[in-house]
């Protein structure tokens, strides 16, 4: 895909960078100052968008030109939201309530243009469902570290954490944190509809 402006990621994860780099599509990737504030009184989708409009449109400040992306993952659970674990006794709390049961994986992104600021902001929701985990397989995981900067206290990629998961019912690249399929779209259509 032919981009007539610079991408710039307002994110420094390595997942979602790896994510963009299969695409293809050259890029930076720059972190924004947005503190995760979940709002209890949104769904979890209209704190996904938020927080992903926020941390394009702070980094957003700094840019002339070019198409800022902003991303938030969310983890939903029987309506509680679980976000990135602040310590080690939380993930294995989030583990344990995750463990056979059913969850949603809610990722929204943002997009802005500048110097226009012009915007569209777009989310996609994935059922995940983990088989039953023992209590010795959440020490071990919360023990390396691994959990405590994803939300929902697990990796599906690259990580122990793929294994608690039994079935992924819709997008998987949102699960991992960046919906690529939803987003290339739009971001096409984005393009186009500014020429």
């Amino acid at each position: 895909m032919d981009l007539e402006k610079k991408l710039i990621l307002a994110s420094r994860s390595p997942r979602r960078i790896a994510l963009l780099r299969q695409l293809g599509i050259p890029f930076e990737s720059r972190a924004s100052n947005v503190e995760e504030i979940i709002d209890p009184s949104s769904t979890p989708e209209e704190n996904a968008r938020r927080l992903a409009f926020q941390k394009a449109e702070d980094v957003a400040q700094n840019v002339k030109k070019g198409f800022v992306v902003g991303v938030d993952t969310i983890v939903v659970l029987n309506g509680a939201i679980f976000g990135k674990p602040a310590t080690a006794d939380e993930a294995r709390l989030m583990l344990k309530m995750l463990s056979g049961n059913e969850h949603r994986v809610c990722t929204a992104f943002a997009i802005i243009d500048r110097p226009s600021d012009k915007q569209v902001v777009e989310h996609e929701v994935t059922r995940v469902i983990f088989r039953k985990i023992d209590e010795s397989e959440i020490d071990e995981y919360v023990a390396t570290g691994s959990p405590m900067d994803k939300a929902g206290a697990y990796g599906i990629q690259d990580d122990y954490g793929a294994v608690f998961v039994e079935r992924v019912e819709g997008c998987f690249y949102n699960v991992v944190g960046f919906p690529l399929t939803k987003f290339i779209v739009t971001l096409k259509r984005f393009q186009s509809s500014r020429s």
